[in-house]
This record gives C-alpha cells, sequence and structure tokens, in this order.
C-alpha cells in the first residue's frame, strides 16, 4: 500500500457539508502504517471532526515530532498547513505558528514517546503557557519505530513482545496535564470512534489549550523470537537493498460501550486493556476531582476515557500576553517597529 495513490474519482453525490466539501477533501493520501494500527483510526476521526465541522482546511496548521503517530498530519487535512519537526520538539513549533498567526486552527499530533520522553519538558511548558490549540498524543506505550522498547507511559510490570517485565512506574500525561492547568483534558480509545469524534469536536472548538489522549494500540509487536516475521529474524536473514519490513494485517479493534461501564479489549499481544468511560454524572469542571478519579480509577487498573476536565471560562497565550487581533505575520514594519517615541513613552510608563 506504500505505493499506491488514493484514486482521484470518487460518488458523484458524495454529501457536501456547510462549505461545499466532502469527505474526501479533509482526507490525505493512502497511509503507510501497518494495517489496523491505532493512529489510522485517529486520523480518520480528525477527518470525520473537521468534515461535520465545515472546517476549512486551509485554515489549519498541524505540527508534529518524530515517531509512527507524527507520520499521521500526513494523511489528514491534505490542504492545509503542516511541520514535521525534530523529536520532542513539535511543542515550540506550534507555539511559533499560534503566536505568528492566531487565526489557524493549530492541531498538534504526538506519541507517548515524544512527549513523555525527549520532549516531556517541552509538553509541560505548552501546558502552562496556554497555547490556543489542540493537542493529541497517540498513545501505544512503545516505540514503534525503534522495534518495540517500552515507552515512558508504559505500565509496571506489563510485559514486551518477548515477555521481559516492565520494571519502572508510568507517566500519565493526563495527570499531568491536569495538574499543570490544561484547560481541557480528555482521553479515548482509537477504536471508540463514537467517543473520539466529538472530543476531537469540542477540543478544536476550545478557547485554549486542549489535551486528548488517545490510547491507540501499536499491531505491529506481536510477533515472538521463533517467529520468521520478526524484526531480529529479518534482519540476520537477509541482505537488504530497500528498508522494508512486513506485518500481517490485523483486523482495527474497536468499543462500543455504555457511559459508567467499564469494556475489556483483547490486544494483539494477549494482553487485555481495560476501559471505563465517564458516567454521565460526572462534572467535568472540577480539576481536582478529575484528577482524583482519573488516579483512583488508574489504581484498580482501569483507562478513564472521556472528557475528563474543562473550564469554560479558559484564556489563551494572547489574552494573557495582550496581543493585538490581527495576526503578526499581517504586520508591516511601521506596526512592528514604531520607533523611539513609543519606546519612550512604554518605559515611561513603567516608572
Amino acid at each position: 500500500m506504500t505505493f499506491v495513490a488514493k484514486p482521484r474519482v470518487h460518488h458523484p453525490k458524495l454529501p457536501l457539508n456547510e462549505i461545499g466539501l466532502t469527505r474526501r477533501d479533509y482526507e490525505g493520501p493512502v497511509s503507510t502504517l501497518c494495517a489496523g494500527c491505532g493512529h489510522d483510526s485517529v486520523s480518520a476521526a480528525i477527518v470525520q471532526a473537521c468534515a461535520e465541522l465545515s472546517l476549512p482546511p486551509h485554515r489549519f496548521a498541524k505540527v508534529s515530532g518524530i515517531g509512527c503517530s507524527s507520520k499521521t498530519p500526513s494523511y489528514f487535512l491534505s490542504k492545509s498547513h503542516g511541520f514535521n519537526s525534530v523529536h520532542g520538539r513539535m511543542p515550540s513549533v506550534a507555539t511559533g505558528a499560534n503566536l505568528a498567526n492566531r487565526d489557524l486552527y493549530c492541531i498538534g499530533i504526538s506519541g507517548d514517546g515524544d512527549s513523555a520522553s525527549i520532549g516531556l519538558g517541552q509538553f509541560a511548558h505548552i501546558v502552562r503557557r496556554r497555547i490556543n490549540m489542540l493537542y493529541m498524543v497517540d498513545n501505544n506505550g512503545t516505540y514503534g519505530l525503534t522495534k518495540g522498547q517500552f515507552s515512558a507511559t508504559n505500565d509496571k510490570g506489563s510485559t514486551s513482545k518477548r515477555g521481559a517485565p516492565n520494571l519502572y512506574e508510568p507517566i500519565d500525561l493526563v495527570s499531568m496535564a491536569l495538574q499543570i492547568g490544561a484547560s481541557f483534558v480528555a482521553r479515548s480509545f482509537s477504536g471508540d470512534k463514537r467517543q473520539l469524534v466529538p472530543l476531537i469536536k469540542a477540543g478544536l472548538m476550545h478557547q485554549g489549550f486542549a489535551f486528548i489522549d488517545v490510547i491507540s494500540p501499536c499491531v505491529a509487536f506481536n510477533n515472538h523470537n521463533g517467529s520468521t516475521k520478526s524484526y531480529d529474524y529479518v534482519r540476520g536473514h537477509s541482505d537488504k537493498i530497500v528498508m522494508t519490513d512486513y506485518f500481517t494485517a490485523h483486523d482495527e479493534i474497536t468499543a462500543d460501550y455504555e457511559p459508567g461501564t467499564t469494556e475489556d479489549v483483547a490486544m494483539p499481544d494477549g494482553s487485555t486493556l481495560r476501559l471505563r468511560k465517564l458516567d454521565n454524572a460526572f462534572d467535568p469542571h472540577d480539576r481536582v476531582s478529575a484528577l482524583n478519579y482519573v488516579q483512583t480509577r488508574q489504581a484498580e487498573g482501569e483507562v478513564v476515557t472521556g472528557l475528563l476536565y474543562v473550564d469554560p471560562d479558559a484564556a489563551d497565550c494572547h489574552e494573557i500576553s495582550n496581543t493585538v487581533e490581527r495576526p503578526l505575520n499581517e504586520l508591516n514594519e511601521p506596526e512592528l517597529c514604531p520607533g523611539n517615541d513609543a519606546l519612550a513613552a512604554i518605559n515611561e510608563s513603567f516608572r
């Protein structure tokens, strides 16, 4: 599929949204991720959310770091502005893009390695700076591009495909976002489109920093040492002139369950992911209660999904810094450099 272009023709009667675009206008090229990867489900959810909101694709800035998840902006909103940055530094690029043009919708796509390890400091500071953006983490607990090492979000005691246990406590990005001051915090599962799409819509429309942690299973690492399709075996028994890997296709993992209930989802490696969907009576306006609830359920081995916290009166970095209404990239030199008299007046105001 890597080299198969998406067909340019489509059904002439595809439904149009409010601005006259079809869902296809929000898509990108064919994904090169493993068949059944949860990240593709996240991309599809973003496509659906943006199409249903009738948002113009050219008014988006999509940024990412390094990793399987950071490849995904190529697969949605192909007519938007995109920037694939270096490992862990996506927040810096997103900050600059938002400050330069506040009129753009900004989506940051990251992974658990990209945000919870090398980019942990960057993640912490973009949360507290309240950049007006939707920050999504495709969280699979492993370094998919570097053959399946534990990431910092992997739960203590879980095992790798080789049976080795993880010896360290996990970093919970949801708890960190709640503690540092994110004004919109949610968690979902890539296979639960009914929950994920509305959360993405809400995050895009939220004025301030919106964070969604998406549990997105990696289907590549269910092989074992004795398999002739394993990474180690292929490396040791071939002379590669083109770096290629083969992954057996897996069915997409989905879940559909009622609010206030739990669902056990079987993972490709034989483990079980236990999800708990928030009850309708849960109050998402209490930050302390949200943090306590996440930690309590986590101690019970459950991953809480849904809108965990939202501040309806949140302010973004432009309100805090009192920037002008016009995007900074549209200002001319006299407006950006008003001269010595203006500088003298500002200095005088601080005396």
